[in-house]
């Protein structure tokens, strides 16, 4: 099984432009072989492979630009993999055309392979050992044991360098119960289940909002790119790792816990894209995250040998009565349906 193991690293000074290095290769070799690409398809009509792309980078780009041997190899190449797929999405799945990246982008990031004893991790000395930048300091604060397959290197808004090392290791499912559950996601409660437990909703949003709106105007009135101006973006970046730190911990508890009392578990497949159109609920749908929640059962119920299901969009569940089935197509108002639970109960008597 891969599992993948996210650490804080504290790059050196040496490293840090090691690592921008990269960061800026893989965005121009990223760039130049999709231009590449969609030059030949419109001139001469013909599709070009990853394998192709990768063999102009290294015999062309490369010797028309001496500097990107500076940098790991590997990361390169994985950039114009990157590139391949979304330019097959692009086709397969109808996705938006892939878009030519920024050096203004916010999320900065490369990956690279394991070969040859290149990538290692020193929970004694706490340091991982990384292809170009040897030695890097880290906060290795979780062990784990296997085979290191990759290493992605981040950095986030905030100037926070990270490493994410993908392990293939061994997995020990959690014991099994006959327990079966329902969700139902909401905003005034993250979600109920079956059973009527429920899962408060945080709004961590709503908790920062007013420290995110003064730190906001501080920056309107702060000079473009001056020191005092990259302090408060700093600043705002800050803020807003820390609501989504809080918020994915928040949600891996609970995943965490549904996962581990239930066998069965079944949940709504939202139209995540389409609700948020509606701009009275956009905020609060957002800070919510239920797509966050849903993608972290599904991967945990694969782990521990669980079935996570998702009900169609479709399925009229708001117009069901509970007690016999039948189906109201008029209406979905919520009185009929407390209505039916009060004439069930009248009937039990």
């Amino acid at each position: 099984m891969l599992k993948a193991y996210k650490y804080r690293i504290y790059p050196n000074n040496e490293q840090k432009i090691q690592i921008a290095k990269t960061f800026g290769c893989c965005r121009f070799v990223y760039n130049q072989t999709l231009a590449y690409r969609k030059e030949v398809y419109e001139k001469e009509k013909r599709s070009v492979s990853k394998t192709d792309c990768n063999n102009y980078c290294n015999r062309q780009l490369k010797k028309e630009y001496e500097w990107l041997k500076e940098v790991d190899k590997f990361a390169l190449t994985n950039a114009i993999y990157n590139m391949d797929a979304a330019y097959q999405k692009f086709f397969k799945e109808h996705a938006g055309y892939p878009k030519f990246k920024s050096k203004h982008d916010s999320h900065k990031s490369y990956t690279t392979n394991f070969t040859n004893g290149n990538i290692t991790a020193d929970f004694e000395n706490e340091k991982i050992k990384l292809p170009k930048l040897k030695e890097v300091k880290a906060k290795l604060h979780r062990d784990f044991s296997g085979q290191i397959k990759s290493a992605t290197v981040s950095q986030m808004p905030s100037g926070k360098y990270y490493v994410s090392l993908l392990v293939e290791t061994e997995h020990e499912e959690l014991p099994h119960t006959s327990h079966n559950t329902g969700l139902d996601l909401g905003i005034k409660d993250l979600c109920i289940t079956s059973d009527g437990k429920k899962y408060i909703n945080p709004k961590i949003i709503r908790k920062y909002e007013k420290k995110l709106v003064k730190l906001q105007r501080q920056l309107a009135h702060k000079e473009k790119r001056s020191q005092n101006y990259y302090k408060t973006r700093k600043k705002i970046a800050l803020c807003h790792e820390k609501i989504t730190n809080m918020r994915k911990d928040y949600l891996h508890k609970i995943s965490h816990e549904i996962i581990s009392e239930n066998q069965v578990i079944v949940s709504e497949n939202l139209q995540i894209k389409n609700m948020v159109r509606n701009h009275h609920l956009a905020k609060s749908i957002s800070d919510v995250s239920w797509y966050e929640l849903t993608r972290q059962l599904e991967y945990k119920a694969k782990w521990n040998g669980r079935e996570y299901v998702k009900i169609d969009t479709f399925y009229a569940s708001s117009q069901l009565c509970s007690a016999c089935g039948y189906r109201n197509t008029e209406t979905k108002n919520l009185s009929v349906r407390e209505q039916n639970k009060q004439n069930k109960e009248n009937v039990d008597e």
